[in-house]
């Protein structure tokens, strides 16, 4: 680290304040702040020092992702061998050289077989996603002359897990710049969007490129099984077809991930383990993830109650619900977001209400789109503003009405 530093030192006046390279500066500041502790400090009045800045929140995002990253690459590859069991043709020709050089076969049952095949469908995404957002971020932070932060290391971590596996690479490069430029660049950045940059990335694909996103992207092990490659839509779309088709599914299989989907979002056990590490570091808000839970749980129910002989989707349960297709994931990573969220106590729990009983409405009630996490969280970023308007504004009324003097 000690020849870093010196290295760094030694091209710092090359962009610092009239170097040749000046501006790029941001540049050269994200890569020094991303290795070291800025070597500026606070001048003036008294003021409030916290160890979590941004870009160590933005790192911790990304270790809570890792174990839904890691499982991404594992089922992936399991979802395929499978397929390929029955016959489908699931690899390009680069792919099938790959593994004949490996010689590791494509057997469900080898993990290593299956982590490397999956690996060969995340990381062009993810380098892709990575590569385009990074771009997009520093040109922005570049023309405006304000900090790179780490928000793209999470975006674009974000954005891959959140697709289907086969999706067409310049879909990836097209989606992601929307996301940035249009969902985040064009609120003044970093701290100033009001969507999700990475919802409204994939939202962009689904409404542009349905065939992709929610199209026959996978071959799966049975015909019936057909998935379309939207969050774990494959049980969903069964569940929506016929009265107790989920009755036939192994309900831990899909608490574990190993079922078709998109590639991060199908594992509910690895979202609980991020979950725990966001809410240890305060990072994430458990009262976002709490409102979610409850308001999914009571519309559920609602719609059990209620029934209908027509569309079966009314009588799945909640804890059908909490594990299928993006709830997880959504409710984790995305519901919890800090920018595009609630920000006050109060309304964070409202806010997640929200969240939980849209997801469960658009699930049921819209026979066209059986996955509803994507937009019932777009939709309550939308709101997020105004519900701790509200709140904020109570807040300033008692304690007016605390220290009113006669």
């Amino acid at each position: 680290m000690k020849f870093l530093r010196q290295q760094l030192d030694k091209l710092a006046p090359l962009f610092e304040k009239g170097g040749k390279y000046e501006g790029l500066y941001h540049l050269y500041e994200a890569v020094d702040t991303i290795h070291f502790t800025p070597g500026e400090v606070t001048k003036g009045p008294s003021h409030v020092r916290d160890a979590l800045d941004l870009k160590r929140m933005m790192f911790t995002v990304v270790i809570a992702l890792i174990p839904c990253a890691l499982f991404a690459m594992y089922n992936t590859g399991l979802q395929i061998h499978a397929s390929m069991a029955q016959g489908a043709p699931m690899l390009d020709s680069w792919q099938s050289a790959l593994y004949a050089a490996l010689g590791l076969g494509f057997d469900p049952n080898n993990v290593l077989a299956n982590i490397l095949h999956g690996l060969c469908y995340f990381l062009p995404v993810y380098a892709i996603g990575m590569a385009v957002g990074g771009f997009f971020e520093v040109l922005f932070a570049c023309i405006r002359k304000h900090d790179v932060t780490e928000g793209f290391l999470v975006s674009g971590l974000l954005f891959p897990l959140i697709l289907p596996p086969t999706i067409p690479l310049w879909q990836v490069a097209a989606g992601i710049a929307f996301g940035i430029v249009l969902g985040k660049e064009v609120f003044g950045g970093v701290g100033m969007n009001i969507l999700n940059p990475a919802l409204t990335a994939r939202a962009f694909l689904f409404f542009a490129y349905p065939a992709q996103i929610s199209g026959d992207v996978w071959r799966a092990v049975e015909p019936t099984q057909l998935a379309d490659g939207m969050s774990g839509a494959t049980w969903l779309a069964k569940a929506a077809a016929e009265h107790g088709a989920l009755e036939k599914a192994s309900w831990m299989d899909s608490f574990i991930g190993l079922i078709p989907g998109s590639m991060g979002e199908t594992s509910v056990l690895c979202c609980l383990i991020g979950a725990a590490i966001l809410i240890f570091t305060k990072v994430g808000s458990w009262r976002t993830m709490l409102g979610v839970t409850i308001g999914t749980f009571v519309m559920a129910a609602l719609l059990n109650a209620v029934g209908s002989e027509t569309n079966p989707m009314f009588a799945v349960p909640f804890e059908w619900h909490i594990v299928l297709g993006g709830w997880a994931f959504g409710t984790v990573f995305m519901a919890t977001d800090p920018v595009s969220s609630a920000f006050t106590e109060k309304g964070k729990y409202l806010y997640g209400l929200g969240i939980g009983v849209m997801v469960v409405l658009v699930r049921v009630v819209n026979p066209a789109y059986p996955e509803g996490m994507m937009l019932a969280i777009l939709f309550m970023n939308m709101f997020a503003p105004l519900i701790d308007h509200f709140f904020v504004q109570a807040n300033i009324k008692r304690r007016k009405a605390r220290y009113v003097t006669a």
